[in-house]
């Protein structure tokens, strides 16, 4: 079986916060790179965020540009990629507006527990559909279903749990980082990042294969698993 592509993306303030703490939403990046996000959307099969990031920001994870809706349905592909969330828990939002833009054999795809799944199917009914992965979620085996479905290229929008437990797991081809000109400096603030056990440790260098200014945002964009030489 097949594992999907992954690309990670993020938008994080030069000291690693992806967020405030603040009641609105921090907007690290700016119109030009949420375009350039856009474009990425539009080029992925399926885009997966944590239950914490759809709980917090209530998005409606989608392809908004209709000239690339128009191009992906023009390929054969749905005009949206298909949405995908990750839960240990059963505690998400019917009302959402992250349910609310597939169609019927495009719903939205949950990951949880055994024990969630139950409530989930309830809680969510035709919404989507909720895939048990055992007594916890394995991020390897979320991969071999994903792919089993037919997606080649899966981009992953966060949350930190979520990013950490992709790229500690080694499951990430790619990685586009987005640094904005702020800074947080709030220990409560959200980070990009958690701590944890990374490939190779603190003395793996990440290939750097990209760098582009975006107005006042920098683009990285590494391949986390190969080795930059020394």
């Amino acid at each position: 079986m097949t594992r999907p592509y992954v690309l990670a993306s993020v938008a994080v303030s030069v000291d690693g916060y992806i967020d405030d703490t603040g009641p609105e939403r921090l907007l690290l990046s700016n119109t030009a790179d949420f375009d350039r996000v856009d474009a990425v959307r539009a080029g992925s099969d399926a885009i997966l965020i944590g239950a914490a990031t759809l709980r917090s920001d209530n998005p409606r994870l989608i392809v908004k540009n209709p000239q690339r809706r128009a191009e992906r349905i023009a390929a054969g592909k749905p005009a949206q990629p298909r949405k995908i969330t990750v839960t240990a828990t059963a505690d998400l939002d019917p009302a959402a507006r992250f349910w609310h833009h597939g169609t019927e054999a495009h719903r939205p795809l949950v990951y949880t527990t055994t024990d969630a799944a139950a409530r989930l199917s309830s809680d969510l009914g035709d919404l989507a559909e909720v895939v048990p992965l055992g007594a916890s979620v394995d991020f390897g085996a979320l991969l071999d279903d994903v792919g089993g479905r037919g997606v080649e290229r899966l981009m992953v929008e966060g949350g930190g749990h979520i990013h950490t437990a992709f790229l500690a797991g080694g499951l990430v081809d790619e990685l586009h980082l987005a640094v904005g000109p702020t800074l947080v400096g709030d220990p409560d603030a959200p980070r990009f990042l958690h701590p944890a056990s990374f490939p190779g440790g603190s003395t793996h260098r990440m290939r750097l294969i990209d760098v582009a200014q975006i107005g006042d945002v920098a683009l990285l964009r590494y391949h986390p698993s190969k080795e930059t030489p020394r």
